[in-house]
């Protein structure tokens, strides 16, 4: 619990459940609203651009035109959550991202869209969507006490709608039509700003400083980098990306629809969901005195995922190894979650955040981009396998880092909250953390 800037360090089992906070309850619909509508964009997107005759290149196109918003804004978000508060940002981008959707939807149904059309508008959502983004962190410890079970149950929120969104979408194509899909999506992203509109009088830290914005910036910069524990993991967060989400998903799931079907790849991929639906539970449960060193435990299970393709592994073998990475991933989350949002001071949690964010989804589409060209000169089994190798390796070298093996649960008892990492470095500490 924060209080005048002072932490109070409560056990979990005496603070109250996130459910009980109204505050919590409207936000986490707000946030299952905004996840649905992501988890059903991919379908209806890809159904759209084929529809007008695009092809796969045209869906590559329509893709890059939302993503390059969020990673090259993904900063300048941060600071204007920072800023104008995170609620006002993530109201305004959710309106921003509804008439982008409703707007797509009239250009659908009114026939003869253009690719272009799809491409600006989706650049529009992918921007408000860079705005949205960073001020997630910062949400969290103003609506719940106990962050670790609120980021638990938030993970339990976006597995169930990364199943049920592209199920939803790939309904409404079928039975009423693209347009109507994007009018749902437009209706979601609406439930979402309905959310958190109502919370516009939480005690945010505003930034009210003269600063421009490129000291602000380095401002959040000075507050990452002096964090060896929180620069640390988003190193190693990085080159894991490159290595092995990058290539996971696209041979993964070439690999998993050669050796199983179609089918059996859905059921793979749901007992993945499944697996993460249990690694949030866990997170509300389990309370680690090191969660760091617990989270990157219980993602050593994630190498699972692409050594069950490369070895070729049974369907059912597969399936349950799809569970434990799922579990293992969603535990990590919260882990990292909650770590975050009670070490970082609230004023700067969303520029914070933002760097978080960036570092780790830079180099994610460079590891997409080089799996094909990998796979073609390696084989995709060999490729997998060096992803799965590659994953426990760099978590060891995550773990040999003193500050992320020694950072507890929260700071100490009575302690001010922005005193930084356990290694003594801090916003003021000058050491560059490196």
């Amino acid at each position: 619990m924060d209080t005048d800037g002072v932490t109070v360090r409560q056990e979990p089992d005496t603070l109250p459940s996130p459910w009980r906070s109204s505050r919590f309850r409207l936000f986490f619909t707000a946030r299952s609203a905004s996840l649905l509508a992501d988890g059903m964009l991919m379908v209806s997107l890809t159904t759209a651009v084929l529809g007008a005759g695009y092809g796969a290149s045209g869906v590559g196109y329509a893709l890059a035109a939302w993503m390059a918003p969020i990673v090259l804004l993904v900063l300048v978000g941060g600071v204007l959550a920072d800023r104008f508060t995170p609620q006002v940002m993530m109201v305004g981008a959710d309106v921003v991202r509804l008439v982008a959707m409703l707007a797509l939807a009239a250009l659908l149904a009114a026939g003869g869209v253009r690719l272009w059309h799809i491409m600006a508008l989706l650049a529009v959502s992918g921007a408000a969507t860079a705005m949205f983004q960073p001020g997630l962190a910062s949400m969290v410890p103003q609506v719940a006490e106990d962050i670790q079970r609120a980021n638990a149950l938030l993970r339990i929120s976006e597995a169930i709608c990364t199943l049920l969104g592209p199920g939803l979408a790939g309904l409404l194509v079928a039975y009423w039509d693209v347009a109507g899909s994007f009018l749902v999506i437009a209706a979601a992203y609406a439930l979402s700003a309905l959310g958190l509109a109502p919370l516009r009088k939480l005690s945010t830290a505003k930034d009210d400083s003269a600063d421009p914005l490129w000291q602000r910036l380095a401002t959040g910069w000075h507050e990452f980098r002096s964090r060896s524990w929180l620069w640390g993991v988003i190193a190693v967060w990085a080159v894991y990306g490159l290595f092995v989400f990058g290539p996971a998903l696209p041979l993964g799931a070439a690999l998993l629809t050669e050796q199983h079907g179609a089918s059996g790849y859905g059921w793979i991929a749901s007992a993945d969901g499944a697996g993460t639906i249990v690694g949030g539970l866990l997170g509300m449960r389990v309370t680690p005195r090191r969660p760091l060193v617990a989270g990157a435990l219980a993602m050593l299970f994630f190498s699972l995922n692409p050594l069950a393709p490369a070895l070729g592994w049974s369907f059912t073998l597969t399936a349950v190894t799809g569970v434990v990475a799922g579990c293992g991933f969603a535990f990590w989350g919260v882990m990292w979650a909650t770590s975050v949002q009670s070490h970082i001071p609230l004023a700067v949690l969303s520029r914070v955040s933002a760097y978080d964010i960036a570092g780790s989804i830079m180099v994610i589409p460079l590891g997409r981009a080089l799996a094909g060209p990998a796979a073609e000169s390696f084989g995709a089994d060999r490729v997998l396998l060096f992803s799965a190798v590659t994953g426990v390796a760099l978590l060891g070298v995550m773990l040999c880092v003193p500050a992320v093996r020694a950072l507890g649960r929260a700071p100490a008892v009575g302690g001010p909250r922005d005193v930084g990492g356990p290694d003594g470095s801090g916003p003021d500490a000058g050491d560059g953390g490196r």
